[in-house]
């Protein structure tokens, strides 16, 4: 009933917001089609596009709380307290895993994370791309491709494709500085940018990006019952973030060499859980919290020239990307090393890096209503390396909070994989396109994968369209899946204990029931409509269906006898359960998504309403039974919630802007819908929460505007863990899924000089 009335109450919605449909050419599609010019609402798939202008205005000061309020199908877990869910920024598409989404800039294939979420949270077990990395000053706009892409674009587009474009004016820029707090007075934020444009030769361009963003810690955490007083943390964590981004192009004849790149240096710092007086009374007669600090650099640009040659159009690129992590822990003590151990640890950290070299070619040929025919080739190369932290952090029970890094067997891997496609889009008549896509991708470690996808769009009539692809998709184990190793504390029922996480290959795994990891492979199903009933307004539905074999996930954490067995005859003493990856289970993804956007003049007055409706639902097809040791499950109920129930099912989105002459006014509604998870020991039911944005901005003189704004101004807190008493005497209030995090009430302001 629910949904239907949020269906009911859509007059409005947005998938392209209105202030890109008013520029000319601005809603031109680069993904979903290789055929030049495609709009986006003419496009087989639903894809959203959202332009600087949109990024900016709502004062969210990182790129994925910004995707989280405007696109329908992206949901950002707002994880508090796991130092690798908190740092890794992880978000996720139609309900799936955050690395089941292929994330572009400027149409390359971007790096994912050397940081993998190891903690038990949405996207555990997963290796997303840190899309907080990327400065928001610095986008010209983004396109959310909602729809199966492998075939096109390769590995990891099962759920869809985010492609970020970068600017690249000529001229021109801008600086901001924004400023903000929480109501309860934590949080301090401060973010400012500097933009500006360069003119290159002769129509060439630099345009270049600084943003500095630096984020203070919030805690919203309860009296400890135990003893009369706040003991723990929960919320989000300190970080500052330092951003250089830059673009440039420059035309020689009939070819374009270009560049891009973001380079971006993160120090973060997350607490672990609570440690009772009685861990290391002589050192912390008061308990302690130990605090891991993260010092991550994440950089990746591309070179290339692209043109023509004859009849066809070319594309030659090379993207490299790195993303290096080193973690501390202070504030804290190896009980092994008694009265001699430091309260400060090195932990290791993790590499990752990717190069991609790519040649594309297309060509339009004039042939019934239009043909494009496209090719190109592909090859990557990864790399992987953990390093070990220093000895004390590691040995006997390890550096309470986060036992550095320490693989049984050293980790530093890479690999190859070579991929081709095929492409073409037919026009038989006006107003009829149909597409075909194949795509066979060759691994070094694992082997081949070939996909495919079909798509149609007919528009009989302006006001109409119909829509719809079908597409098998894969998605290849990651080299972080398949070798990351270590041994962390984390709350298993409520109770801190020291968890092994080992590689497929080890020893320790199969003993236990691992087996060489396996590709996930996906169908996906999608189908829809657009409107456009008159002027200024665009509405359209789309119904999918992905299935995924095989999937990829962190297996339940295993513990009793056998397991116990099993360490201690490998000489593992400082962990009492285990776990590893697992080709587990298939599952089904379905739902349903309605968007609509109307934008209306009335002199020099605009006016933008826009909503957005999205329904999905996750069931488990097949679950594997542990073949090694039966009694043990690969996957238990907490896991398969993290999978399957643990992201709102729903998800409703109202926004309205006026735009007066020198004053705006925008507000945005966000309804998070029920999520399912076990915070503790039993799954608990949060319930639905909505958040309320106003934002207001005033241009003071001719090129400076001064704006302010109030996130969540209802102050909407998610549920309450029923069971926290449990654990942490009750201090943890709030549970690490969700949507809306544990804020509050925020106020910020910003000024902004255009030149």
């Amino acid at each position: 009933m629910r949904s239907t009335l949020a269906i009911i109450m859509l007059t409005a919605s947005v998938a392209t917001p209105a202030f890109a449909q008013e520029t000319e050419g601005a809603d031109i599609l680069i993904v979903g089609s290789r055929a030049p010019g495609r709009l986006a609402d003419e496009s087989p798939s639903p894809i959203d596009v959202f332009d600087s202008e949109a990024l900016q205005a709502r004062g969210l000061t990182d790129l994925n709380r910004t995707l989280q309020y405007l696109a329908p199908s992206f949901n950002y877990p707002r994880t508090a307290t796991g130092p690798s869910g908190a740092n890794t920024r992880a978000a996720t598409l139609r309900g799936l895993a955050p690395d089941q989404v292929l994330v572009l800039v400027n149409g390359k294939r971007w790096h994912l994370s050397s940081v993998l979420n190891f903690n038990n949270v949405v996207g555990r077990g997963s290796v997303p791309v840190d899309l907080g990395a990327i400065p928001v000053s610095a986008i010209e706009r983004i396109e959310i491709l909602r729809d199966g892409a492998a075939a096109q674009y390769g590995s990891d587009a099962i759920a869809g494709v985010i492609n970020i474009t970068l600017r690249s004016s000529a001229k021109g820029g801008f600086a901001s500085v924004q400023s903000g707090i929480t109501e309860q007075g934590d949080g301090r934020t401060l973010v400012a940018a500097l933009n500006h444009g360069f003119t290159i030769g002769e129509g060439g361009s630099l345009n270049l990006t600084a943003e500095l963003r630096d984020r203070g810690a919030t805690n919203r955490a309860g009296v400890d019952s135990r003893f009369g007083r706040i003991t723990s943390e929960q919320g989000d964590p300190k970080s500052l973030d330092l951003n250089l981004a830059g673009s440039f192009r420059l035309p020689i004849g009939a070819v374009e060499l270009y560049a891009q790149g973001i380079y971006d240096h993160r120090r973060s710092t997350s607490p672990a859980q609570y440690r009772a007086p009685a861990i290391a009374p002589a050192f912390y007669p008061q308990g302690f919290v130990p605090h891991i600090r993260v010092n991550l650099d994440d950089a990746g640009g591309s070179v290339g020239v692209s043109g023509d040659l004859g009849a066809w159009r070319f594309d030659l690129s090379d993207t490299a990307g790195l993303s290096d992590a080193t973690f501390g822990v202070f504030g804290t003590v190896n009980t092994s090393l008694g009265a001699a151990s430091p309260r400060g640890f090195a932990g290791g950290g993790a590499r990752y890096f990717q190069n991609v070299a790519n040649l594309d070619i297309s060509r339009k040929i004039d042939f019934a209503a239009g043909l494009n025919l496209a090719a190109g080739a592909e090859h990557r190369y990864e790399t992987f390396k953990l390093r070990r932290g220093e000895p004390g952090s590691y040995v006997g029970a390890g550096a309470q909070g986060f036992p550095g890094y320490n693989p049984p067997i050293p980790v530093d891997e890479s690999r190859h994989a070579w991929s081709f496609y095929a492409d073409a889009e037919l026009s038989p008549i006006q107003g009829l396109n149909l597409g075909a896509a194949v795509r066979h991708e060759r691994y070094s470690d694992f082997g081949n994968a070939t996909t495919g996808k079909l798509s149609f769009f007919y528009k009989p009539a302006e006001v109409i369209a119909f829509r719809a692809t079908a597409s098998t998709g894969f998605r290849a184990p990651s080299l972080q899946q398949q070798f990351f190793s270590t041994v962390t504390s984390q709350s298993s029922g409520g109770v801190l204990v020291n968890i092994g996480t080992f590689a497929v290959s080890d020893p320790v795994a199969v003993a236990l029931g691992a087996a060489p990891l396996r590709e996930e492979r996906s169908r996906n199903l999608s189908g829809g409509l657009v409107l456009k009933p008159f002027k200024g307004f665009v509405l359209s539905a789309d119904v999918f269906h992905i299935e995924i074999d095989d999937r990829i996930a962190l297996s339940e954490t295993l513990s009793g006898t056998a397991v116990t067995a099993i360490l201690q005859a490998a000489g593992i003493t400082n962990a009492s359960q285990a776990r590893f990856f697992t080709n587990a289970l298939d599952t089904t993804t379905k739902g349903y998504e309605i968007t609509a956007d109307w934008t209306r003049r009335f002199g020099d007055i605009r006016a933008n309403l826009t909503a957005s409706y999205t329904h999905v639902e996750t069931r488990v097809n097949r679950l594997a039974v542990n073949r090694v040791i039966p009694s043990l499950p690969l996957l238990g109920g907490p896991a398969l919630q993290l999978l399957t129930v643990a992201q709102p099912e729903e998800k409703l989105t109202f926004a309205a802007r006026i735009d007066a002459g020198d004053f705006s006014l925008g507000a945005d509604v966000v309804r998070f819908g029920a999520f399912t998870t076990t915070s503790v020991l039993t799954p608990q039911t949060y319930g639905a929460v909505t958040s309320i944005d106003i934002t207001a901005e005033l241009k003071v003189a001719d090129r400076l505007r001064f704006g302010i704004g109030i996130l969540n101004l209802t102050n909407a807190y998610p549920d309450k863990t029923i069971e926290r008493a449990l654990t942490q005497g009750g201090g943890l209030l709030y549970p690490e899924a969700g949507a809306i995090g544990t804020n509050g009430r925020e106020f910020f302001a910003r000024a902004t000089l255009n030149f």
